[in-house]
């Protein structure tokens, strides 16, 4: 009997990147300069976006699915990686952590979002999910003589398992329930047995709800992110802010619609709840934070809140409206936190808000930098963040949710209180102490790369949302 070779082409971006970060952690024994695996890591994601061009289809009958959806978060995963090495080479050296397996952690813990974004079965989800947790978990204690960053790593690792540990529980029950993981296939089979009611089914479905809000910190289910954020390296705390927290909206969206699709009215009476109670939290307590990161943090879990309502929406616009919001997030986040990069030199770590008193006196461009990513958090015309919030509560109105829009816009406007603040601590303060700012061409790239996708899909937005819209199509 003559075995036939499976068709790869859908997961070559995938073997491409695995192979490459081999190479980079092999690599790293042979190179002395460790920049040059920075490179090196920026050149493999490169190559592995050229491989998603080529990359439509399923492999390994259905279990992976590589379709406009899946691509379109992978280039977030991608994006995120080039500007984490970006602003990682200075900052690595400033903290004497300059070590090569950094780099294999950072393209390791990228493929493994890209496996779940693409996952078509709840077992190469969950294989995906652990191969970027257990990367993220080393890189938030990357800093060793920190005792903060040792906690970090510590809580995000305790928290993290626990949140396996309902996905698996969650998708045991939908197994015993269907007798199948694939994500099609257990839709089929609630449809055709009328299982949309059944209590066993609905359990199953939160613990898989519970899991996932871990992953995107929403709230009660956030208690790891504020301390994670403050004690791991800032180019970390940068990017596991952005990309862990794509690819479990990518996720969300591919499990509950397709799925739990015939459960609609169920998952969204779970999902609305946590939505308020997200976006409520995280603008509230961030309100009281001294330290940019922690208020980073809050900020990042109330921007989960703000995206939940694209999935509630359960519309292709309102996915197409995630997908749009995760690519703006990435931009104006990361931006915002090479800016505190910046900052961080000798024994000045930059991280506290009286750190930015007078910081337009002394580098205005650092400040006018900090303001448009800030205006861009608090959704102000006409950056990025004004168009992404606008395209999520529209999907949500369009969809029935009007009520929820409306408590979104006041816990919106909540938060141009702490934004705004540190744009007056900038420009209205007098400054303490002038520092220098740690720049190189590295973060100056990084920097101009976040301003101009800021600025350009705040400007001329039709083209991204149509870009999502597209890859939504096929969904």
């Amino acid at each position: 009997m003559q075995l036939m070779m499976p068709n790869l082409q859908p997961v070559m971006p995938e073997i491409t990147m695995t192979v490459l970060a081999l190479l980079v952690l092999v690599a790293d024994l042979v190179i002395k300069r460790k920049e040059t695996i920075g490179l090196l890591s920026i050149i493999t994601a490169a190559i592995v976006a050229y491989f998603l061009t080529t990359a439509k289809g399923t492999a390994f009958n259905g279990m992976f699915l590589s379709d406009g959806y899946s691509i379109f978060f992978k280039l977030i995963f991608l994006m995120n990686l080039i500007l984490t090495v970006l602003i990682s080479v200075k900052y690595l050296s400033v903290e004497r952590v300059n070590f090569g397996e950094y780099y294999s952690l950072i393209l390791f813990s990228t493929l493994g979002m890209m496996v779940m974004a693409s996952a078509g079965d709840l077992i190469v989800l969950y294989l995906g999910l652990e191969l970027m947790a257990l990367s993220t978990y080393i890189l938030a204690g990357f800093l060793r003589y920190d005792m903060k960053s040792n906690e970090a790593a510590l809580k995000y690792f305790l928290l993290g398992a626990f949140a396996s540990a309902f996905l698996l529980y969650g998708t045991a029950l939908v197994y015993g329930m269907t007798g199948t993981t694939d994500l099609k296939e257990i839709a089929g089979y609630i449809a055709l047995n009328g299982l949309a009611q059944n209590p066993m089914l609905i359990l199953a479905m939160i613990f898989v709800a519970v899991a996932f809000s871990f992953k995107i910190a929403a709230v009660p289910f956030h208690m790891w992110a504020p301390d994670a954020y403050e004690g791991a390296p800032t180019s970390i705390t940068a990017y596991m802010s952005v990309g862990p927290k794509a690819a479990g909206f990518a996720v969300i969206g591919r499990v509950f619609l397709v799925a739990f699709g015939g459960m609609k009215v169920e998952w969204s009476a779970v999902l609305i709840p946590i939505a308020i109670l997200t976006m409520g939290l995280g603008n509230i307590v961030a309100i009281s934070q001294t330290n940019i990161k922690r208020m980073l943090a809050y900020s990042s879990i109330a921007h989960a809140g703000y995206a939940l309502l694209g999935i509630i929406a359960g519309t292709p616009d309102g996915l197409a409206s995630v997908m749009v919001y995760m690519l703006v997030y990435a931009f104006m986040n990361i931006g915002a936190f090479a800016v505190i990069i910046m900052l961080r030199s000798g024994d000045f770590k930059g991280d506290s808000l009286s750190d930015y008193e007078g910081l337009a006196k002394t580098h205005p461009l650092a400040a006018g930098l900090m303001l448009v990513f800030m205006f861009s958090l608090t959704g102000i015309p006409p950056t990025a963040g004004f168009m992404g919030k606008f395209y999520l509560f529209m999907s949500a109105i369009q969809a029935g949710y009007t009520w929820v829009v409306l408590i979104a816009v006041i816990f919106s406007a909540i938060s141009a209180y702490f934004y705004l603040r540190v744009v007056m601590l900038m420009y209205m303060k007098e400054p303490k102490e002038t520092v220098a700012l740690s720049s190189s061409p590295a973060i100056g790239l990084a920097l101009a790369v976040a301003l101009v996708g800021v600025l350009a899909i705040g400007v001329v937005p039709s083209f991204f949302v149509n870009f999502a819209k597209a890859a939504v199509a096929g969904f």
